[in-house]
């Protein structure tokens, strides 16, 4: 048999689609963000980067950066292994604290990722409640999918964001059996956000369990950045909050907060937390820091605000089409795998803008878009250049305009 071959004509196929990825050799220099170093065939050069989930810059903040440095020289750099043989360091008692109470719950658990908690949750929640049905926005991320799936409990999947249908699939289920409804608050793609109080409206009657990704929303949304479920008023009505430190507060690893006996279920029973190694204690230690800062401060957020809506406007002006929704995510779209991963190389190489296409699968087929995500450390001066070289990029390239 020959593996090359078969290895060979798989990756030829997604290159001949436009659906092959390509990794941008990237250097970030603390205190530069959003400017960044790109490695390239004619050595390093500076390029200011637009699709980064560091929405706020807290990985560069100089008190999150501070914690880390501090704690790596005071404990090393490793946590030695997973907790339930290396044992638990303080900062993860720390950091699950102030997790717990940022979203108003009695407990926290800490995970290696975002995508491991959403896995090991989910996973486990199905596998050892006995019948478990888990209801499954159609959009769901594909850490959620996995973790339904590795669980081999029953699926139905219900329209995205339709709490009517959701009602209906509902309903159809038998009394006694463990329902859990599983969404996102903001999906990363198109940038929109669930019908949160509608949905467990919709639970509440069916006596079902509601668990929500608020991945990409914590820290960006809520007066202490808990997410969308804060900033409504409805972190009380979610069963469990699941989170991540990777993106608004700048760090690594994910979580879940939820009721004490609830996180203790999935410490006892999730492999993904049992059998993974702890954070290290400097990161730990980083995103408390980074998370009680924003608990306090709006800064980043207003200003993070008041760029999106900058862009948005200039982009309008332009006729440059853009998704549009409630969130801080600008969805550029263009429809085409080869034209979008051909603009995404020319910002890169003719503009210094760093901007990743997105394609199938990540998004369904005639989709594709360029995904930008300002933050509060772009300047205006960056946003209009960014807008030049996208109006000039869409006369280059022949691509339709909006209608006003």
């Amino acid at each position: 048999m020959d593996f090359e071959k078969l290895f060979r004509d798989q990756l030829t196929e997604l290159k001949e689609e436009g659906n092959y990825r390509i990794f941008a050799e990237m250097e970030r220099r603390c205190g530069a963000f959003p400017k960044a170093d790109n490695y390239g065939p004619d050595g390093k050069r500076e390029v200011t980067v637009w699709c980064s989930n560091d929405y706020l810059g807290m990985g560069q903040h100089p008190d999150v950066v501070r914690a880390m440095v501090e704690t790596a020289e005071a404990c090393g750099t490793g946590a030695g292994g997973t907790r339930n043989i290396s044992g638990t360091v303080h900062q993860h008692v720390e950091l699950e604290r102030e997790l717990a109470d940022l979203h108003g719950k009695e407990a926290a658990l800490l995970f290696s990722s975002g995508y491991v908690s959403n896995w090991a949750a989910l996973s486990t929640l199905g596998s050892r409640l006995p019948g478990a049905v888990i209801l499954s926005d159609s959009l769901n991320h594909a850490s959620m999918i996995e973790g339904i799936r590795h669980s081999r409990a029953e699926k139905v999947i219900w329209k995205h964001n339709d709490p009517e249908d959701l009602n209906r699939r509902l309903a159809a289920i038998p009394e006694g059996r463990p329902k859990i409804v599983a969404f996102e608050s903001v999906y990363s793609m198109d940038g929109d956000i669930a019908p949160i109080a509608e949905i467990c409206d919709v639970a509440d009657a069916h006596g079902a369990m509601t668990y929500i990704d608020e991945v990409h929303a914590v820290g960006m949304y809520g007066p202490r950045g808990g997410g969308v479920a804060e900033e409504l008023g409805l972190m009380d009505r979610i069963t469990l909050i699941e989170g991540t430190l990777g993106k608004a507060f700048g760090t690594f690893g994910g979580y879940i907060t939820g009721s004490a006996a609830l996180c203790d279920f999935i410490r006892s029973f999730a492999s993904g937390f049992i059998f993974t190694t702890a954070l290290p204690p400097a990161v730990a230690a980083a995103a408390c820091t980074s998370v009680k800062h924003l608990k306090r401060s709006q800064l980043e957020r207003a200003r993070q605000r008041r760029q999106v809506a900058l862009l948005r406007r200039l982009l309008d002006e332009k006729g440059i089409p853009h998704m549009p929704n409630p969130s801080h995510i600008i969805p550029v779209m263009i429809g085409d795998p080869v034209k979008c991963r051909m603009i995404s190389d020319m910002l890169m190489d003719d503009w210094g803008i760093y901007v990743q296409p997105i394609n199938y699968p990540t998004v369904p087929k005639g989709l594709e878009r360029l995904r930008i995500t300002p933050g509060p450390l772009h300047s205006d001066d960056d946003i209009a250049y960014l807008v030049e070289a996208l109006n000039s990029l869409w006369q280059r390239c022949a691509i339709a305009r909006a209608v006003a």
